[in-house]
């Protein structure tokens, strides 16, 4: 299947005080349509980097980003993205804050039209009832239900998600884990996830993505072999304890903690 997302060879460094910091040192990342991609490393890795250059909100110094089978130029319409931080606008309500993107891309849909989106979107993640409420009246999790409302309501084709379950709790992130599924079943997208939850990569993703230690390659690659909705018991099998363990050696291996010759 040809890939929806297609990162070749890609690297990049910001300008510091003290001279170029290499970034990325040679990235590639292959995305089919309709798949979902975890991308775990050390903290300062350029996890969110690699999300940027996808979103052509940055641009490499060397190598090629293609969505669609167009190279990223530019900022892409086509790409939604969510964050640890909801950042919804307080001073709209939660309909309002979903309906913005809409606003934004497409001007002309009424107006009727724009809401009942948003309504179908509240309902899906369990928010019916609270399209009136302004965001300081509901919890940290319903928040971020309604954040990724926003960040699909205008149908991207590739969703980004930036560790968006990193502040909450465990229990309030397990539920989250469940509601995107149901939420990726109904409104299908291509999604990139950069997460520190090795459990939530394996539970989401049906491939995970080591990178290696700034500047960072791609020193890893999963195949997450379940199929289907998944329930959170198969964190707890042999299969899930396997998966889990070789990723936490490719992060010991990426931060230093172990030697490189033991990477597969």
């Amino acid at each position: 299947m040809d890939a929806l997302i297609d990162i070749r060879d890609v690297k990049l460094s910001y300008e510091t005080e003290g001279g170029r910091l290499p970034v990325l040192a040679g990235v590639d990342l292959r995305v089919p349509e309709g798949g979902f991609v975890a991308v775990v490393g050390p903290s300062g890795c350029g996890k969110s980097t690699l999300t940027r250059l996808i979103a052509g909100l940055l641009a490499p110094d060397a190598g090629e980003v293609w969505l669609h089978g167009q190279q990223v130029t530019g900022p892409k319409s086509s790409v939604g993205m969510a964050f640890q931080n909801p950042v919804l606008l307080e001073w709209r309500s939660v309909l309002r804050n979903v309906t913005l993107p809409l606003e934004l891309v497409a001007p002309r849909m009424p107006k009727r039209e724009k809401e009942e989106r948003a309504r179908h979107l509240l309902t899906l993640v369990g928010l019916e009832g609270f399209e009136d409420k302004r965001p300081s009246e509901l919890s940290g999790g319903m928040r971020q239900r309604a954040s990724l409302c926003r960040s699909i309501v205008h149908k991207p084709e590739v969703l980004i998600l930036d560790e968006p379950f990193g502040a909450l709790d465990a229990f309030t992130r397990e539920d989250l884990w469940q509601t995107m599924q149901k939420v990726k079943a109904e409104e299908p997208f291509t999604g990139v996830m950069i997460t520190h939850d090795l459990r939530e990569s394996i539970f989401l993703a049906d491939q995970v993505i080591v990178l290696s230690g700034r500047p960072a390659f791609t020193q890893y690659t999963m195949q997450v072999p379940w199929q289907g909705e998944r329930d959170l018991d198969l964190l707890y099998t042999p299969e899930g304890a396997d998966m889990l363990g070789e990723l936490r050696h490719q992060i010991q291996i990426a931060q230093g903690r172990a030697p490189q010759e033991a990477a597969q």
